[in-house]
């Protein structure tokens, strides 16, 4: 219940600032394949191919040896992904702090060794190309 709510005041959050979802099931779809297919790179630490394949965005904002520190400490601090479970998915129009474009904030319910419960919030965007890919990861 507890995760629900923090899920749920995630996305109210975005929505109290002016930043409200819009339906689109096939954005919705499109993003979420591509998600799962990123985190499965981090899962098997192909990590320099997960910064590879992230948005352009996600590029400036993290520069790849930064990128390739962090995730490693992540993954040492959680351990190995245990389980996976889609809890939400949003698209949107504008982000906070994000340049106007298409987005979906996705979070996953996710247990790994040495953290059994976290959420997984990862975003992909719309590229100019019209290929979605990974703009921001968070797990708390």
């Amino acid at each position: 219940m507890r995760k629900a709510l923090m899920s749920l005041l995630l996305i109210a959050t975005i929505i109290c600032l002016g930043f409200k979802p819009v339906s689109n099931p096939k954005a919705e779809a499109a993003a979420l394949k591509v998600a799962t297919s990123w985190l499965k790179l981090v899962d098997t630490e192909k990590d320099s191919e997960s910064w590879e394949q992230a948005a352009k965005y996600f590029k400036g904002a993290v520069k790849k040896e930064q990128w390739l520190k962090v995730i490693k400490a992540v993954r040492k601090s959680s351990g190995k992904n245990i389980s996976r479970k889609l809890r939400s998915k949003a698209y949107f129009t504008a982000l906070p702090g994000a340049p106007k474009g298409k987005y979906v904030v996705i979070q996953f319910q996710s247990s790994f060794k040495n953290k059994k419960s976290a959420v997984e919030t990862i975003t992909p965007m719309l590229g100019k190309d019209g290929k979605w890919r990974v703009s921001g990861y968070y797990i708390k």
